[in-house]
């Protein structure tokens, strides 16, 4: 398995997603995109968003199948349910553009936890997704999950164009 890498996402891919499916996040600003780690599922490139840390992420269920929790939440989580399949051409490396030393060493522990624990955060996404794909997913979950199928149109869509 490939190393995990964090990743900028374009903000025009962004707004061109959201017109589809309210639920893709919105970048906060230029000077705190959001990022996240990128695999490959069903033959497209997902975009998996982190959430910095914040006290609410330790007290999350760890059995939580919408999120992957970084050390316990200690350093935030990965949002299985705004997951965005993203072509390469849009995404943009982190680590090597962050100048705040904190900010960065925050960075590398997250991907240092990520890639530590690949299998059991590919094995989550597996299973979130095809709960998705099969219509297993409670109400309360798909009204803040991306709708992996139709933006995977939208994003050939868009590739194609």
């Amino acid at each position: 398995m490939k190393n995990l890498k964090l990743y900028y996402i374009d903000e025009e891919y962004i707004k061109y997603l959201r017109q589809f499916d309210l639920n893709v996040a919105y970048n906060k600003t230029a000077t705190r995109p959001y990022i996240g780690i990128v695999y490959t599922y069903n033959n497209f490139n997902y975009f998996a968003p982190l959430s910095s840390p914040k006290p609410k992420h330790i007290n999350i269920n760890p059995k939580a199948i919408d999120i992957f929790k970084i050390k316990d939440g200690e350093l935030g989580v990965v949002n299985i349910n705004n997951m965005i399949p993203t072509p390469i051409e849009n995404l943009t490396e982190v680590l090597p553009t962050v100048t705040d030393a904190k900010y960065k060493k925050m960075l590398e522990q997250q991907l240092t936890f990520l890639n530590n624990h690949k299998a059991e955060l590919y094995k989550k996404i597996n299973y979130f997704q095809n709960m998705f794909r099969k219509g297993h997913l409670t109400e309360n979950i798909l009204k803040r999950c991306c709708n992996f199928i139709l933006l995977e149109e939208k994003f050939n869509e868009y590739v194609n164009k």
